[in-house]
């Protein structure tokens, strides 16, 4: 016989309003009367008996610089909402930002709403952060990050490849001195397309030069800044560079623009993402577009295959990017 929350209510002796905030984890109630109705809520098969009709998107934060003042995710989460919505599921969002006073209480939250499969927007995990993700026991997909740990479900961008293809591009384009735009917040993503760039070099005979790759900010005022600072030593510029991505690629190009350094006419510039403003740029941006509402879609898809069979094969899935050629690049002789 399914267990209700009226019977909760008569176990533990608290209201079926107090019940339900509870168990969704809401707050406002009692630490210890909420541990107390998740005690006997587990006890008498509660979850168990419920079915998951919930989809939670959980943007995981270490220091904000990657995922905030970025319009990629909210077009990923489009693509999250319409397929929960296609679905009949319901989509929840919530943040754990390891800053906050409360971010131990956070997870505990997280790891104990049995209500709710996971979507995690990875984007600023490093290694030491799969600990979190080996606690979770709902089903869950993790979006942009990957470790190699293989007890998880993935979806990321093919970032070296993307890069790599970039570089192709430059050297068909006459380019042989390629530089890197390289984030400072070593991200997974970040880190996969400085690998790219490398092996791309490598692949065409060409040298990595060390004073051509420019560790700048991950925000556009931080990688402008960081940009101005390089500049003021007036050291000699490679013809190209490519860079981690269009947010990076456009606060460069404004300290650029500063030092009368026209693009594409003296660097030529590659971003990565396609952010919507890097076509209406200063010169239009040349970049790898990212399907991002695409890749949301897939991620709840596979969520919800994993809630229907409870399949243990993890699975990690890389999304292809799409050159778009726009007026940062040009060919030289």
């Amino acid at each position: 016989m399914k267990v209700n929350m009226k019977q909760i209510s008569e176990i533990t002796g608290v209201s079926t309003a107090t019940v339900s905030n509870a168990l969704n984890y809401k707050k406002g109630v009692n630490a210890n009367t909420a541990a107390r109705v998740l005690k006997v809520a587990h006890e008498m098969g509660y979850f168990d008996e419920s079915r998951i009709t919930k989809v939670k998107f959980v943007t995981f934060k270490r220091d904000g610089s990657v995922v905030e003042d970025t319009p990629f995710f909210p077009l990923m989460l489009a693509g999250i909402e319409q397929e929960c919505r296609d679905s009949g599921m319901d989509m929840l969002m919530c943040t754990l930002d390891m800053r906050d006073g409360d971010y131990q209480e956070q997870v505990k939250m997280l790891l104990n709403d049995k209500s709710a499969a996971i979507i995690m927007l990875g984007t600023e995990m490093i290694d030491s952060d799969i600990t979190l993700l080996r606690e979770i026991t709902s089903p869950f997909i993790v979006v942009d990050y990957w470790n190699g740990d293989m007890t998880f479900d993935a979806i990321q961008i093919n970032n070296a490849d993307s890069v790599r293809y970039a570089i192709d591009y430059l050297i068909r384009n006459g380019h042989r001195e390629i530089g890197y735009l390289k984030g400072s917040f070593r991200i997974v993503p970040f880190k996969d397309r400085g690998i790219g760039y490398v092996t791309g070099m490598q692949r065409a005979g060409l040298t990595v030069k060390e004073e051509y790759t420019l560790e700048l900010g991950t925000t556009m005022d931080s990688a402008y800044a960081d940009m101005k600072k390089y500049l003021k030593k007036k050291c000699k510029l490679p013809t190209a560079f490519i860079a981690d991505n269009d947010m990076i690629a456009l606060g460069a190009m404004k300290a650029m623009a500063e030092y009368n350094i026209k693009i594409p006419e003296d660097v030529s510039i590659i971003g990565f993402d396609d952010l919507p403003f890097s076509a209406i740029s200063y010169p239009p941006l040349t970049t790898l577009r990212v399907p991002k509402q695409e890749m949301g879609r897939i991620a709840t898809r596979r969520l919800i295959q994993l809630i229907k069979d409870r399949t243990e094969t993890g699975v990690k899935i890389e999304v292809s990017t799409q050159f778009v050629e726009r007026g940062s690049v040009r060919a030289i002789g």
